[in-house]
């Protein structure tokens, strides 16, 4: 009975539609594993050099920027169902394709097109859940995405090494199969979210992303994300980095990424409850303080247990930041560009994945462990700018219900 009372209180009575839609992710998340061993494939299967498979993976990266732009506009025009069956039927198709090409041109062809595919789903994704889950259960909703996600991805981790010595063909083609089976849920189960009242007036082509580029307040949120996106990148870029400087070797580097995705999948359910009482803007400040504390403990570290002790902290702050960073981003989305805000929000992510390795590097070379210091002071600098930016959000947010509940009116100031 505790263990039903404690689910239902996670689940928080969130539709039906929504669960097809998380189930679809979990299921797309365990097959997704054909990425993960993308460069290995290229190198092992197709005789590529390591420079030439680091072209090919980064033109998979360049994909995924106009990819996530391009699903945000369709998520906006065609609607969330038609943009998800779309993503989710090419991406296999890709897959395919990529897994029998033979010409490195096809082949590096093809990965531009599978990133383009594979993030058109993200920002429909998200506008669905936003259109299907009221406004009071959206925390829970995204916090059991994030779990789902986080779950997904520690399945594909451990079947990928498997099916690799396998196959990679079989890699490839299963990771499409689990793709196809996501669209065939979603078009059995997912009805289209997006509904148009008559008298609403959709934004004229190309105006749309303008409106998102000049609101002042979502570009600050956009660019705090961008802050906390670069801190967690430095976990799977520089910090490999320093513990190969303290003589530590892969395996080592492999148990701290296990105790953080360990972490999620057990106590993710639980931050609810620590968060739902709090204002956003404090939950996320105290996340980036806290992921701030686990990076500035790595400017002493040299052993693993202290590697693993700073991972065990900056991963309490990145579960604490979840679900508040999602759902101030369906606030702060007006109906009619609720695609369009996902996409610019969701290039933070390949822009850290960027920026950290570039910036970060030079810094641990030239600074050494007071690179740990500087990390800690931009998340400490984080928190403090989302105190100071959460009432200009909040009033945002109290305009955007105000023109909701009253079918329309004038669209708040950016």
């Amino acid at each position: 009975m505790r263990l039903r009372a404690w689910w239902a209180d996670a689940a928080g009575g969130l539709p039906a539609t929504y669960w097809y839609l998380w189930t679809g992710l979990l299921i797309n998340r365990v097959g997704g594993f054909a990425v993960l061993f993308l460069s290995l494939y290229l190198t092992a299967q197709r005789g590529a050099s390591p420079a030439v498979a680091g072209l090919v993976v980064g033109a998979y990266g360049i994909g995924g920027v106009g990819g996530t732009l391009l699903g945000g506009v369709l998520t906006d025009r065609w609607g969330r169902r038609s943009t998800l069956l779309a993503a989710h039927f090419a991406t296999a198709a890709f897959l395919v394709a990529l897994a029998v090409s033979t010409d490195l041109r096809l082949v590096a062809g093809f990965g531009l097109l599978l990133g383009v595919a594979q993030t058109m789903s993200g920002p429909a994704f998200v506008a669905a859940i936003i259109d299907v889950v009221p406004a009071e259960r959206r925390s829970r909703a995204f916090n059991l995405q994030f779990w789902a996600f986080n779950l997904g991805m520690a399945g594909a981790s451990l079947l990928a090494g498997l099916l690799a010595e396998w196959s990679y063909l079989g890699l490839f083609l299963l990771d499409a199969a689990s793709t196809v089976l996501t669209g065939v849920l979603i078009a059995w189960k997912v009805p289209e979210t997006l509904s148009r009242r008559p008298a609403e007036v959709v934004p004229d082509r190309g105006r749309g992303m303008r409106t998102v580029l000049a609101d002042r307040v979502f570009l600050v949120f956009v660019g705090l994300t961008l802050l906390q996106a670069l801190l967690y990148a430095q976990t799977n870029t520089i910090v490999p980095l320093a513990m190969a400087q303290d003589g530590l070797g892969p395996s080592d580097y492999g148990l701290v990424t296990a105790l953080g995705g360990t972490m999620i999948v057990v106590g993710q359910l639980f931050v609810p409850r620590l968060i739902d009482r709090h204002r956003k803007a404090r939950v996320l400040a105290v996340a980036l303080a806290v992921m701030a504390l686990g990076f500035s403990t790595l400017a002493t570290a040299d052993r693993l247990g202290f590697y693993l002790a700073a991972a065990a902290v900056w991963t309490i702050g990145s579960m604490l930041a979840a679900p508040p960073n999602a759902e101030i981003n369906s606030e702060l989305a007006p109906v009619e560009l609720r695609g369009r805000y996902q996409a610019v929000f969701f290039l933070t992510f390949p822009a850290a994945s960027f920026l950290a390795p570039a910036l970060g590097g030079v810094s641990l070379q030239t600074f050494g462990s007071a690179h740990w210091l500087i990390v800690a002071a931009v998340g400490v600098l984080g928190a403090g700018l989302h105190l100071a930016a959460g009432p200009a959000r909040e009033r945002r947010v109290s305009e955007l219900r105000s023109v909701s509940a009253g079918g329309g009116g004038r669209r708040p100031s950016p």
